[in-house]
């Protein structure tokens, strides 16, 4: 594969990606085909996990700079500790807990969109919204499968959901997404099942981001150094450092933004407590990422973040922003919460919201292992507004 022609051909001149872009450049880094397309990104648990709750990796202290009054808002930058008795306190939780037989993770993505009422005034919903739920074995041959659910649209905040009732609570909401109109309701729909059209893949399992199996991830370097230059250093030898070499010579102003993801797809598979740690310090020292100290993710919790320098928008015809990449941590754990997309600069579409606004995201509700196939969870990850 030439991978300076593919991401040339899949960024083109001069406008900043879709996320369909960003989703395909993913794929190609993840070395997977992708699964399934909803909102322009694939489904598969390469790109979706994260080993959160007791096998959750580092520790992470923000100090310096106190919290955002928004997710997220623009401020001076803090500073990320991510000491040695941190680190091993948590490597020590991590060991106590086996590996298990079946990894699975449970994800929700959405998008946020604004909707004027009858009286005009505006109020944002998330919509587009879907939990998506994955198992694969830990070998091949062990299996995996995938679920997804369409979530309800709902109203983003408190203050949004006033607006709201005072509409009338509509339960459909009709919005313009990115080159169309689209229509999102308050209803949720059933569990479905989808590995490439066939429901369980019986030959299926044993890879996991980056086509690595769990022995090559517990492999890993723990050094900081070590994994930036494998991963993140776009002058290296690997498949992956020619993608990055391409975006650099192509679209050098979403450099960061990939990094971003290539550390959420290695946070996303099992990986050891330290690669963790090394990983999170590799990330937060490439140029154009910077701390940004606390911040509360889509799902309200609070974490540390490390975000990408801001990146102009043009929506459609719509107008222009600023937006960023941001990924955030639970502060106490290390694991990973959530990949957003948040406003820099209000305009275009966003021109009633506050820096910090939530323009899409992907969380993670939780995940593990299991000594036998998990099956997805019957509530709904948001309590009704």
């Amino acid at each position: 594969m030439d991978e300076l022609r593919t991401v040339r051909d899949a960024y083109g001149e001069p406008a900043p990606p879709t996320m369909t872009e960003i989703a395909q450049a993913r794929a190609l880094w993840e070395e997977k085909t992708p699964r399934r397309f909803r909102l322009g990104r694939p489904f598969g648990i390469g790109l979706g996990l994260v080993a959160a709750g007791a096998a959750a990796a580092v520790a992470i202290a923000a100090t310096g700079q106190g919290a955002s009054d928004a997710p997220g808002s623009p401020k001076a930058p803090g500073n990320i500790d991510l000491g040695r008795q941190a680190v091993l306190a948590a490597a020590t939780k991590a060991e106590q807990v086996p590996i298990g037989r079946y990894w699975y993770t449970d994800r929700v993505s959405g998008q946020s969109y604004i909707v004027r009422s009858k009286s005009g005034a505006p109020y944002a919903i998330a919509g587009a919204a879907t939990e998506m739920f994955g198992w694969q074995g830990v070998k091949a041959g062990m299996g995996e499968m995938y679920y997804d659910r369409d979530l309800p649209a709902r109203p983003l905040t408190a203050q949004d959901a006033a607006v709201w009732r005072k509409d009338g609570s509509p339960s459909r909401f009709r919005v313009w997404s990115g080159d169309h109109h689209a229509t999102y309701t308050t209803k949720a729909t059933k569990w479905r099942s989808d590995v490439q059209g066939t429901g369980l893949d019986p030959k299926g399992g044993g890879s996991f981001s980056l086509g690595l199996s769990a022995r090559e991830l517990q492999d890993l370097p723990t050094d900081a150094a070590a994994l930036a230059r494998r991963f993140l250093d776009e002058n290296g030898t690997s498949k992956h450092a020619r993608l990055l070499q391409g975006l650099a010579r192509y679209r050098p102003q979403v450099l960061p933004n990939m990094k971003i993801q290539a550390v959420m797809a290695l946070l996303s598979a099992p990986t050891p407590p330290k690669v963790r740690a090394g990983l999170i310090r590799a990330l937060a020292a490439q140029p154009g990422v910077h701390a940004i100290g606390r911040v509360t993710d889509p799902m309200g919790r609070a974490g540390v973040a490390l975000a990408a320098d801001p990146q102009p928008v043009t929506d459609g015809g719509q107008g222009s922003y600023g937006a960023r990449f941001v990924i955030v941590f639970d502060e106490r754990s290390g694991a990973l919460l959530s990949m957003q997309r948040e406003l820099a600069t209000p305009g275009g579409l966003y021109r009633t919201q506050k820096p910090g606004f939530v323009i899409y995201y992907d969380a993670f509700r939780a995940s593990g292992w299991s000594d036998g196939r998990p099956k997805p969870p019957a509530g709904l990850p948001f309590p009704a507004r």
